[in-house]
C-alpha cells in the first residue's frame, strides 16, 4: 500500500468558501485526516453556490476545494457543540480557521484557548488583512483585495478599466501560502515539540503577488501601468492577432528567441538598430508592435506555433477551458479525477511526489456525512444521541 506524506497528520478544519478549504484540502490530498466542521442544515456556504451542480446534487464549488475530507455537522454556537471542538483539537496536531479576527474567541476556540489544552497544536488562521494592523478586524475578500493590493491596477487592457483576474486567484494563492505555513511549522515542531499561529492574510498575499511589478515600483518609484497582454519588461511578450480572427501568445525572452522569432517571419527587425536588444525593444514598443502584428495576420494560429516551435520560440494557443483539459498532456498528468461509485469529477492536484503520490481516496463529502462515524471515537453513543436529539450535532 502507498504511504501517504501527511499520513497520521490530523486536521481540524473550521474554515469555508474557498481560500482556507483550499489549504485543507492540499493536506488532505497529501494523507493528513480532515474533519471539516460545518454548520447544521446550511453546512459551508459554497455548497448552496450553485448552479451548476453534479448529478448527486454536490455544487461544483463546494467539490472544488472539498474532496478527501470528512464532514461533521456542529454547532459551534452552543456550549456543547464548542466543549465537541476543543475535545476534536486535543488530538488534533493542526486547527485551520478563516473568521475574523477575534471571532472565536467568545467561543473559546481561538489560539491561546486551544494552545493551553494542546501545546502541540499548529493553529493556522486565514484572513483578509492579519492578526495586527489597523485593518485586521476587516472581513477580506478576493475581489476587494484584488482591488486594494493593486493587483486589478496592472490587470485589463491600457486604455480600458482595470480587470480582475478570471478566478479568486488571491484566495487561491493564500491558501498555497498557508501550507506552506502549516508545513513549516510541522517542521519546527519536530524540534521543538511545541505548535504555533501561523498568521496569513489576502492583502499579504496579494501584495507579494505583485513580484516583479512591485519591485520595480521599489526600484525606480514609478507607479506601473496596465499593459493589457503585454509585458512590462520584455517585448515580444504578449497576445497576437492572427488569420481567421483567432489570438496566439508569443512569449520571447531573449535576443536570440527574438533573432529566431525574426527568422520565422522573414524580418529583419533584430538587424534594426532600435530592435537589436531587449531594454531597446522596450523603449520602442509601440513601432515594433504594429508592424509584427501586420505579419501576423498572414498566417494562421496553427501555422505559427508550428512554425515558432520548430525554432525554439515559446508560444501557445489561447485554449477555452474545455480544450485545456483535453490536452494530452492534461490527460498524461490526470488533471481531471474521477471517483469509484460517484458522479463527482474534480481537477487534478499539480503535486506530483515519486514515493508518497497524491491519493484521491473520497469525493467531497455529503454534509454530516462522517459526524456519528467521527465522533464515537471520542464520546460515548448516549451523549452522541443526545447531541442529535438537541440539534447540536
Amino acid at each position: 500500500m502507498t504511504t501517504s506524506a501527511l499520513a497520521g497528520i490530523k486536521v481540524l478544519d473550521l474554515s469555508r468558501v474557498l481560500a482556507a478549504p483550499g489549504c485543507t484540502q492540499i493536506l488532505a490530498d497529501l494523507g493528513a485526516e480532515v474533519l471539516k466542521i460545518e454548520r447544521p442544515v446550511q453546512g459551508d456556504e459554497t455548497r448552496q453556490w450553485t448552479p451548476p451542480t453534479f448529478e448527486d446534487g454536490t455544487s461544483a464549488y463546494f467539490a472544488t476545494v472539498n474532496r478527501n475530507k470528512k464532514s461533521l455537522t456542529i454547532d459551534m454556537s452552543r456550549p456543547e457543540g464548542q466543549a465537541i471542538i476543543r475535545r476534536l483539537a486535543q488530538e488534533a496536531d493542526i486547527l485551520v480557521e478563516n473568521f475574523k479576527v477575534g471571532g472565536l474567541k467568545k467561543y473559546g476556540l481561538d489560539y491561546e484557548s486551544l494552545k493551553a489544552v494542546n501545546p502541540r497544536l499548529i493553529y493556522a488562521s486565514l484572513t483578509g488583512f492579519g492578526q495586527y494592523g489597523p485593518d485586521a478586524h476587516k472581513p477580506g475578500y478576493d475581489y476587494i483585495i484584488q482591488a486594494l493590493s493593486g493587483l486589478m491596477s496592472i490587470t485589463g487592457p491600457a486604455d480600458g478599466m482595470p480587470h480582475k483576474v478570471g478566478v479568486a486567484v488571491v484566495d487561491l494563492f493564500t491558501g498555497l501560502q498557508l501550507s506552506i505555513g502549516i508545513l513549516a511549522a510541522l517542521r519546527a515542531r519536530e524540534q521543538s515539540g511545541c505548535g504555533q499561529q501561523v498568521d496569513v492574510s489576502l492583502l499579504d498575499s496579494a501584495l507579494a503577488m505583485t513580484a516583479n511589478i512591485g519591485q520595480n515600483y521599489l526600484a525606480n518609484g514609478k507607479t506601473p501601468q496596465r499593459l493589457g497582454n503585454a509585458h512590462q519588461s520584455i517585448v515580444p511578450y504578449q497576445v497576437f492577432e492572427v488569420a481567421n480572427q483567432q489570438h496566439m501568445v508569443l512569449a520571447c525572452g531573449n535576443d536570440k528567441q527574438f533573432a529566431a522569432v525574426c527568422q520565422v517571419m522573414s524580418e529583419a527587425w533584430d538587424q534594426d538598430a532600435r530592435f537589436a536588444t531587449n531594454p531597446l525593444r522596450v523603449q520602442h514598443r509601440k513601432e515594433l508592435i504594429p508592424l509584427m502584428q501586420h505579419v501576423f495576420l498572414s498566417k494562421s494560429r496553427d501555422e505559427w506555433i508550428r512554425l515558432f516551435e520548430a525554432a525554439g520560440v515559446p508560444c501557445g494557443a489561447i485554449n477555452t477551458i474545455d480544450e485545456a483539459l483535453q490536452l494530452p498532456q492534461a490527460v498524461a498528468r490526470e488533471m481531471t479525477v474521477s471517483f469509484e461509485n460517484s458522479p463527482v469529477r474534480v481537477l487534478g492536484n499539480p503535486i506530483k511526489l515519486s514515493d508518497t503520490p497524491v491519493q484521491y481516496q473520497n469525493p467531497p463529502p455529503r454534509l454530516g456525512q462522517h459526524t456519528e462515524e467521527v465522533l464515537k471515537t471520542f464520546f460515548d453513543s448516549a451523549e452522541i444521541a443526545q447531541w442529535k436529539k438537541d440539534g447540536i450535532i
